[in-house]
């Protein structure tokens, strides 16, 4: 008998129409600058939220790159599902070379985005911005007004989206490999030819 549908392609493609859902409301990476916040910054691969004493900051660019990322990853989390539902059709295969590799994507590219951040900024700046916990950041020597010692407490950390994203990368790799199992289960299944 056959596989008639792949269950974890199932699931990592309905994990992701619900991790875009969830990543729109919740940042999977947040930093406040300040008690009370100065300063914030709520990231996410489809919604960035900026604020700066209290008003939001809008940027076009990133604002479409978002979009994008938002209807990329749909795009991805519906073919995961199509695939799961038809993993033995002639174009199943070309389906989650597509489909898998969306989540996995956002996940590199965002990790490797705020390490950049995190190595570029301090370089840059001087600041030291942590990427979890606490710290306190303080102006370099002679910036403040007066050559006063200025700093403030940072806190930042990452959210729940951002561990369900790597457990929605990790089943779509998975979903590729178990593939692998199903088209060998498959051709072993099939009846022999006629002459």
């Amino acid at each position: 008998m056959q596989n008639k549908t792949n269950p974890i392609a199932l699931v990592a493609g309905i994990l992701t129409l619900v991790l875009i859902s969830t990543s729109i409301f919740v940042p999977w990476w947040s930093l406040r600058v300040g008690t009370p916040a100065i300063a914030s910054i709520e990231v996410s691969p489809v919604n960035l939220n900026l604020a700066l004493m209290g008003n939001s900051l809008i940027f076009p660019l990133i604002y479409a790159l978002n979009i994008a990322s938002a209807i990329t990853l749909a795009a991805g989390g519906m073919i995961m599902i199509i695939y799961g539902l038809k993993p033995n059709k002639p174009y199943s295969m070309k389906l989650l070379g597509w489909g898998y590799k969306k989540p996995l994507f956002a996940v590199i590219l965002f990790s490797a985005g705020l390490l950049a951040m995190f190595f570029l900024v301090p370089h840059f700046s001087g600041f030291t911005i942590p990427l979890t916990g606490s710290s306190i950041l303080s102006l370099p020597q002679g910036m403040g007004p007066d050559g006063t010692n200025i700093s403030v407490n940072v806190s930042a950390g990452f959210g729940w989206p951002f561990y369900i994203a790597i457990v929605v990368a990790g089943l779509c790799v998975v979903t590729r490999v178990y593939h692998r199992k199903i088209a060998v289960t498959n051709t072993t299944l099939l009846p022999p030819s006629l002459p």
